[in-house]
């Protein structure tokens, strides 16, 4: 089989890991041009400093030996396989570097054999990368549940980032739609992994060039709406993976109906879904939050119409108004509209002189959704009435009839830093 064909099998194969989104153009270099671009396989991805880089997003194999029944690879569904050598896919990843495509790689595998096997392959092809193409971009590689430990340790010290997909939330699911996995098997590496992180920095910083583990840390997937697992189980399952295993991300991936089994659903959960989760993700990772006060005793799922802060800061209007002068930067965090980088600007600035909603203005703080649940100088803006019966339905004539813009808005400045920076 071609090369190029093994490409179009295998990054379509890879779409369904959300680590990164899909994205690409199919662009000929024209006389007189320089470069070109090709969608195949392209992807990209978002560095911690907020740049988005280019990625290679590629399975080494489809060829699978489970039949986890949510997964367009599984052995028993009909679909084109395809496999690289890790020549090949190290061959693949330089010629898309020099040809300026990409910044770095992405790869994961379906279980080839078993998982020890497809973890050498993965090792094969990052050695080839890292000890013969002196190749030092960015490596993103997804790890095996179930293999050797010592496998583990290989691939960690050749890639930048690991991942461990926990794939379904429950080990209910987790039992019935994919029985070759247990969730021991994905929780044991991720251990192992943040182990070796520790140990990593810890003789880093007694021996200037020790070798680097996983130096971007670890990550990991769940599918949503595949189950019948709620909001709050969800968000508390990524809380205590955060605190257990230091995961840098946890990544929501709404359920696309690719299976036959009956008992799973035949359509997609609405994608506003995996949006309310990815900025619960964010609260509880950037604004102090835990999943117990973002949905509460009473409450399993996120509304439809606001966002999860505002669902908050309604049922807690004993918080509010909060006078931006001297209220805590705690609490400033916790106003809908204010990000973090304002709740900074607001608490620096108060130092010097007294803020008004124009000295609010001025620096760029959104008052779109703020303004309903603060005070400057002891007043609300424009002598808004705050109270909560007044504020819902205001705040869902500024998000629209289903708390998303409408089709026919323009997108502004602020929702276009927004979607980069979750601010809320």
């Amino acid at each position: 089989m071609e090369i190029r064909d093994k490409l179009r099998i295998l990054s379509d194969a890879a779409k369904y890991d959300a680590s990164c989104s899909s994205s690409g153009s199919e662009r000929s270099n024209t006389p007189g041009g320089l470069g070109n671009a090709a969608s195949c396989g392209i992807c990209h991805s978002f560095s911690a400093d907020g740049r988005c880089i280019s990625l290679l997003k590629i399975l080494l194999s489809n060829y699978c030996v489970y039949d986890c029944q949510y997964c367009i690879n599984r052995s028993s569904n009909d679909v084109e396989r395809a496999a690289f050598t890790p020549r090949e896919a190290a061959d693949l990843t330089v010629d898309f570097y020099k040809r300026n495509y990409i910044e770095g790689l992405f790869l994961s595998s379906a279980v080839t054999g078993s998982p020890d096997n497809t973890m050498e392959q993965l090792i094969k092809t990052l050695s080839i990368l890292r000890n013969e193409y002196k190749f030092n971009g960015y490596i993103h590689v997804k790890t095996i549940p179930g293999a050797a430990p010592g496998l583990v340790n290989r691939l960690g010290l050749l890639c930048d980032r690991m991942s461990v997909n926990i794939e379904l939330p429950s080990d209910k699911s987790l039992s019935r739609f994919a029985p070759q996995k247990t969730k021991e098997s994905i929780l044991k590496p991720m251990k192992q992994i943040q182990g070796g992180i520790i140990q990593s920095k810890n003789e880093l910083a007694l021996y200037r060039h020790a070798p680097t583990f996983t130096p971007a840390g670890q990550s990991t997937q769940m599918i949503v709406g595949a189950t019948g697992e709620s909001d709050k189980s969800i968000i508390r399952l990524s809380q205590g993976l955060y605190k257990k295993f230091d995961l840098k991300r946890v990544f929501y991936s709404a359920y696309i109906p690719i299976g036959t089994n009956p008992a799973l659903p035949t359509t997609a959960p609405p994608l506003l879904r995996e949006h309310r989760l990815y900025q619960a993700d964010w609260l509880m990772r950037f604004y102090h939050f835990s999943a117990e006060e973002l949905l509460e005793d009473d409450e399993d799922s996120f509304s439809n119409l606001i966002d999860p802060k505002c669902q908050w800061a309604l049922r807690h209007m004993e918080y509010f108004p909060a006078e931006i002068n001297s209220a805590p930067y705690e609490l400033l965090l916790r106003v809908p509209g204010i990000g973090v980088r304002s709740a900074l600007k607001i608490v620096k600035a108060r130092r010097f002189s007294s803020l008004g909603f124009e000295d609010l203005k001025k620096m760029r703080v959104s008052l779109k959704r703020a303004k309903y649940f603060i005070t400057a100088k002891g007043k609300t803006y424009k002598n808004i009435w705050l109270r909560q019966e007044l504020i819902t339905p205001l705040l869902l004539s500024e998000n629209g009839s289903i708390g998303q813009m409408s089709l026919l808005d323009e997108p502004t400045r602020e929702d276009g830093v927004k979607c980069l920076t979750g601010e809320m």
